[in-house]
């Protein structure tokens, strides 16, 4: 797994020699005029701290929330309550529901972000509800669409976390 969390200055991209992805992510959503709204739980704000950290996220990341809680999956991102019950946070259209609901939880003036993405997972130590560390669904909405990607993770805690976070910004590059 290539590319790390900020502490290492940001996710690098392979294709191009080490160039910052993130910040050419979020110049070519600035160019675009798209917004983003991130919703997380087992990055616990990784993902929205690595995008806001080149110069000019301001201009495209509207915020995040971290809803690391179940219950606030529910009560502020508007994932289905039911679907919590039935299967536990770590799963597909959790994620899709909490990209698209944190679209609308971080609207501005009315208007929602563009973009949503999402990271609900289990970063160990151990399985969580019957899943084993290192399960991981980055939900993306954006476009009219919602869909989500899922993630088979190996390391320790802290390297689940910020392997999440660096393919997060790599499947959002790629859907765009």
């Amino acid at each position: 797994m290539t590319g790390s969390g900020a502490a290492s200055g940001g996710i690098t991209d392979d294709t191009d020699e080490g160039g910052d992805l993130t910040a050419r992510l979020l110049a070519d959503l600035h160019q675009r005029g798209e917004t983003i709204a991130v919703a997380e739980s087992l990055t616990g704000g990784l993902l929205v701290a690595e995008l806001i950290r080149p110069a000019g996220a301001s201009n495209v990341v509207y915020g995040g929330v971290v809803a690391y809680n179940t219950a606030v999956k529910a009560s502020v991102l508007g994932v289905d309550g039911e679907l919590l019950r039935k299967h536990g946070p770590v799963h597909p259209e959790v994620a899709e529901q909490m990209a698209e609901g944190v679209r609308h939880a971080l609207a501005v003036d009315g208007s929602p972000a563009s973009i949503g993405i999402s990271t609900t997972g289990v970063a160990g130590p151990g399985p969580q509800d019957g899943h084993p560390e290192g399960t991981v669904f980055i939900g993306i909405s954006l476009a009219g669409r919602t869909r989500s990607f899922a993630l088979h993770l190996d390391g320790d805690r802290g390297q689940i976390r910020a392997a999440t976070v660096g393919e997060a910004v790599r499947i959002l590059s790629a859907q765009l």
